[in-house]
């Protein structure tokens, strides 16, 4: 079974940078393509960024030229560094794991709140 564990989220004030982790159990060999979800109050839970393995990243339109999505695959763990936070990024941001097995993993969520 593996775990996936977020962290880094907070309070921080518009304009200003979080950067969220997200570490995956099991091997290097089981952990494939890992991402970053989000859900704001009373909204769908939305796709933020994703990395393969091999370290090609992808984002929602939204978070383009604001959010980086990196890996440190040997601890099979991804980075979210989120600058020029907005009100509107607020949300539960989770992490997915996907396995080789095509099997997906996810977190329990940290919170990011962008408020003055």
């Amino acid at each position: 079974q593996v775990q996936v564990v977020e962290s880094g989220g907070g309070l921080v004030q518009p304009g200003g940078s979080l950067r969220l982790s997200c570490v995956s159990s099991g091997s290097f060999w089981d952990v494939d393509a890992m991402g970053w979800y989000r859900q704001a109050p009373g909204k769908e839970r939305e796709a933020v960024a994703a990395i393969t393995r091999g370290g090609i990243p992808a984002y929602a339109d939204s978070v383009k030229g604001r959010f980086t999505i990196s890996r440190e695959n040997a601890k099979n763990t991804i980075y979210l560094q989120s600058d020029n936070l907005q009100p509107e990024d607020t949300a539960v941001y989770y992490c997915v794991s996907r396995t080789t097995d095509g099997m997906e993993y996810w977190g329990n969520g940290t919170l990011v709140v962008v408020s003055s």
